[in-house]
């Protein structure tokens, strides 16, 4: 064999060790998909900023938001204007432009509203022609360049071919970081129209679509870690009273029941929707009690906000028995960034700082005001974090019951809360028609996990002497401090001396904002940072933290969610 051949044939192996190389990295890198809620006009509009019913005001500050934070694409979850007609849905695509733009992929669904343009087909055609994305993936920037987002397009035609591009799936990412996402669209079209006593025009059921719906979610065949399903209209509402099942939200329970099993029992931990104008997040529970979904109705970008119907009203059927109310944010203008990282999923929820809008005629301060019907410039800011992780585990803690039930483990590292309660006072707003003080929320404590491996560790790194725990949801809205609790996680003692173990160079640790793990207890809200060599005891105060030597374990009282390990300190 001559040298040319051995250096040309070593060359070729370093290229292709190089190319399996950066997929592989690739495929661990997470990403980022952004949603957005209903975009309806709906008042004056001084300014001329906002045509068509179409609030550009708005949409143009939410977009810049997502460029921003780095998306892959957007999400809008219907009602893309007030009156559907085709000038409309033109002028909302146009409004999308600035996503396309900065390389981020547009992928929206109709609403209600795209029923009710005059004469327009239900708005498939001018959906079709504005929106060719939801059947091949492909954007064109304004330059003319044009360039794909997702793959593995697909949409139920066997049903019928109304529903092509309208009703759809695609998934996007690598390996771990693979994504499924369905949208079911169940409005009226040319070939199938049922007005319904609750007024609205539906088209090609859920029921009709269910097969395409389970085979797009089959988790043995779809060769994705996540799997995301929308629809414009919720589970059960919190201000309307339709669903997504041809009526109220007692209509067709095997509708619903089939619906909430192809979710859950496919890993589907997520339903996300608009329709309600509202940032709610509730588990809602299907008619026959055996399956269960997290329920995320997104928040307006609208001039258009509801108010929560009575919880005893009669249109709700006595259904409403069926949710568990997460957590409520009314009258605001919001966004979603949703993280895919291995195994697991953070939904970060933005809204502006200034809230409590007032709806249609005297948005956005009221009758009176020199600036009604002028869109402010917002400042967002996160109003909440929470997360779910394919490794880890969900706990529902309703207000005043311990936090101590949370425990969960992953490939030999144990993490438990010691002590600790759902001390809230949280109420969202959906009263009865006497008042009253709304519904406790119940906080849903989610933990994940990520394996220590050697990458982990660097010259400007602690020694990991555990797995890192992923824990969130002990939070309320709209702060980051949550309640006192003790959290416990099991260390391995490779590397570790007594002087360690007595000095307090061991300790549970979390990683501040620029990333570095630190000591638990310094991103503490108040409290003193003490340590103790010896195993927790009940009465420690916030920022006492120790190693229980005989246990293995180090354990801190803290008021923050976070990343969690057991990491080794040089001082």
């Amino acid at each position: 064999m001559s040298n040319r051949y051995l250096v040309k044939t070593t060359s070729m192996l370093i290229l292709l060790l190089a190319l399996v190389s950066s997929v592989g990295t690739a495929s661990t890198e997470p990403w980022k998909f952004g949603v957005m809620g209903d975009s309806q006009w709906t008042t004056s509009d001084p300014a001329n900023a906002n045509p068509s019913t179409v609030p550009v005001s708005i949409i143009y500050q939410v977009n810049q938001e997502f460029i921003k934070a780095g998306v892959k694409f957007v999400i809008a979850v219907g009602d893309l204007s007030d009156d559907g007609n085709d000038i409309s849905e033109v002028t909302r695509a146009k409004a999308a432009q600035p996503l396309l733009d900065a390389g981020i992929g547009f992928f929206p669904f109709r609403g209600n509203h795209e029923t009710v343009g005059q004469n327009n087909g239900y708005g498939l055609s001018v959906f079709r022609s504005n929106y060719p994305q939801t059947q091949t993936g492909t954007f064109t920037t304004t330059d003319h360049k044009r360039y794909k987002v997702g793959d593995g397009f697909s949409s139920p035609v066997s049903v019928s071919t109304d529903l092509n591009g309208m009703s759809y799936s695609f998934d996007y990412g690598n390996l771990e970081n693979r994504a499924r996402f369905v949208i079911v669209d169940t409005w009226a079209t040319p070939g199938k129209v049922d007005k319904n006593p609750n007024g609205y025009s539906y088209g090609y059921t859920v029921n009709d679509q269910q097969a395409w719906i389970s085979g797009r979610l089959d988790k043995k065949s779809r060769k994705t870690g996540h799997a995301f399903v929308f629809s414009h209209q919720p589970l059960m509402a919190e201000g309307h009273q339709d669903t997504m099942f041809y009526g109220y939200t007692n209509s067709n329970p095997d509708w619903q029941n089939r619906f909430f099993a192809s979710m859950q029992d496919n890993g589907v931990k997520f339903f996300i929707c608009g329709h309600d104008h509202i940032h709610q997040r509730s588990i809602v529970a299907s008619p026959d009690g055996k399956s269960h979904i997290e329920e995320i109705i997104c928040a307006s970008n609208s001039s258009k906000f509801y108010t929560p119907k009575p919880l005893d009203d009669p249109k709700w059927f006595g259904q409403k028995t069926r949710e568990t109310s997460i957590a409520q944010d009314r009258y605001t203008v919001g966004y979603y960034i949703y993280t895919v990282d291995g195994p697991c999923v953070t939904v970060d929820y933005y809204s502006d700082d200034h809230g409590n809008w007032m709806s249609d005629a005297n948005y956005p301060n009221g009758a009176g005001k020199t600036d009604t019907g002028v869109t402010p410039s917002f400042h967002f800011v996160k109003k909440e974090s929470w997360s779910y992780s394919k490794n880890g585990k969900e706990f529902l803690i309703p207000q005043g019951t311990s936090y101590a039930k949370v425990s969960d483990s992953f490939k030999g590292t144990i993490a438990r809360i010691l002590d600790g309660a759902n001390n809230s006072t949280e109420r969202d707003g959906s009263f009865d028609t006497k008042g009253g003080a709304g519904r406790k929320l119940t906080k849903t404590v989610d933990t994940g996990w990520q394996e220590r491996k050697a990458p982990l560790q660097s010259k400007h790194d602690p020694y990991l002497a555990s797995n890192i725990l992923y824990l969130t949801g002990m939070g309320d809205l709209g702060r980051e401090q949550t309640d006192e609790y003790t959290l416990s996680i099991n260390y391995h003692p490779n590397m570790l001396h007594t002087h360690h173990y007595k000095t307090g160079l061991i300790a549970l640790a979390t990683k501040d904002a620029d990333g570095n793990w630190v000591n638990a207890v310094d991103i503490n809200s108040g409290g003193a940072k003490t340590f103790v060599a010896g195993p927790w005891k009940k009465g420690y105060a916030l920022g006492t933290y120790g190693i229980d030597q005989r246990r293995k374990t180090v354990w801190a009282v803290i008021n923050h969610n976070g990343n969690f390990t057991a990491a080794k300190f040089d001082k």
